[in-house]
């Protein structure tokens, strides 16, 4: 299966128009640091937490690097939903200068 994807630039652009946006990382790499706005839902937690993905709009999902959110939005897009891997991950969101949100909450 073929995996959408976009840049780290792109993502605030879907947000502001309407995009759903979850992190898939382990809660103590969320913690240490994520994406504003991103929620947390851990890959592992993915199947038992499939109702917290909306099917109606855009889903972006990162993860570290875009290995763990490619594998998400698989399952996402096996269960309806339209899921976006952000390329590069939290790896690249740093090396675009983004700002990073520390704490269990997005921003």
């Amino acid at each position: 299966m073929s995996i959408p994807e976009i840049t780290v630039g792109e993502v605030v652009g879907r947000i502001a128009a309407g995009a759903a946006f979850f992190d898939v990382r382990q809660p103590d790499e969320y913690v240490d640091g994520h994406a504003p706005d991103a929620i947390l839902i851990a890959l592992t937690d993915l199947p038992d937490r499939i109702d917290a993905f909306p099917t109606d709009r855009e889903v972006l999902v990162i993860c570290r690097s875009g290995a763990r959110s490619a594998r998400a939005c698989e399952f996402l897009r096996e269960h309806d939903v339209d899921a976006i891997n952000v390329s590069g991950g939290t790896l690249a969101w740093i090396d675009a200068g983004y700002e990073l949100v520390l704490g269990d909450q997005p921003r």
